[in-house]
C-alpha cells in the first residue's frame, strides 16, 4: 500500500508531458463520486494499491499525477470519468420584465425540484448533473416549455474547472443516488403487486 498525500501536477501541463514521455503510465480510474473524496483506497489498473490522504476539499481532476517512480520509470495518473451536465442558459431573460423573469425562475425551480435534480447557478447558467438518461432530462425540459431559455448537454470535464469545491460536490458527488420516486402514503395497494405512483 502506497500513501499519496498530494497531487504532483497534471499530465496535460507541458512540463509534465515532457517528464512523463517514455514512462509507463498506470491509471487510477475514478468516477465522479470518488474524485470528491480526500480519503480513498483503490488499486490502479496495474494493481498498485494506493491510499489517498489528501487535504480536505481536494478535488481530483483528469490527468492529475499522484506518483512518479523515476527508477521504475513509472507514473500513476488519474483517469476521471465525469457524466454530462445539462446547462440551462437564462441569458435571454435579461430583456424580460421582472415579473416575467420571476415567473420563469419559479417554473424552472419547480421543474428541477419536482425531479429532485441538484443544481448549481453560475451567472446566467443553471448546471444540472445527468442523473437519468439524457433523453429523459431533455423530455422533461421540453414538456415544461419554459420560454426564453435553452438547454444543452456538455461534458462534465468542461464544467468542473469553473466550479468551487462545494459546487463540484453538489454536481458530481453521488449524483447517481439522486433520483427517486414519490409514493404517496395514502394510495392503497391495488392488488397488482405494485403501489400507485404519482406522476412527476
Amino acid at each position: 500500500m502506497i500513501l499519496v498525500e498530494s497531487v504532483l501536477g497534471n499530465a496535460r501541463e507541458p512540463s509534465w508531458k515532457t517528464r512523463l514521455a517514455g514512462m509507463s503510465v498506470d491509471l487510477l480510474r475514478l468516477d465522479q463520486w470518488e474524485a470528491q473524496k480526500s480519503r480513498l483506497r483503490k488499486a490502479t489498473e496495474g494493481g498498485l494499491e494506493l491510499a489517498l490522504s489528501l487535504e480536505r476539499h481536494t478535488t481530483l481532476h483528469d490527468g492529475d499525477v499522484l506518483l512518479v517512480d523515476e527508477e521504475e520509470s513509472r507514473a500513476v495518473v488519474v483517469a476521471l470519468h465525469l457524466k454530462e451536465v445539462m446547462v440551462v442558459e437564462l441569458a435571454a431573460l435579461r430583456d424580460k420584465t421582472p415579473s416575467e423573469i420571476i415567473g420563469v425562475a419559479v417554473e424552472l425551480g419547480h421543474a428541477l425540484g419536482n425531479q429532485h435534480w441538484p443544481a448549481v447557478v453560475k451567472g446566467t447558467r443553471v448546471l444540472v448533473p445527468l442523473t437519468v438518461d439524457r433523453k429523459v432530462m431533455a423530455s422533461v425540459m421540453k414538456t415544461h416549455a419554459l420560454k426564453g431559455i435553452r438547454c444543452e448537454f456538455v461534458p462534465g470535464e468542461e464544467v468542473i474547472p469553473h466550479l468551487a469545491p462545494h459546487e463540484a460536490r453538489r454536481l458530481f458527488g453521488g449524483a447517481d443516488a439522486t433520483p427517486h420516486s414519490h409514493v404517496p402514503e395514502h394510495v392503497p395497494h391495488d392488488g397488482s403487486g405494485t403501489t400507485g405512483r404519482r406522476k412527476t
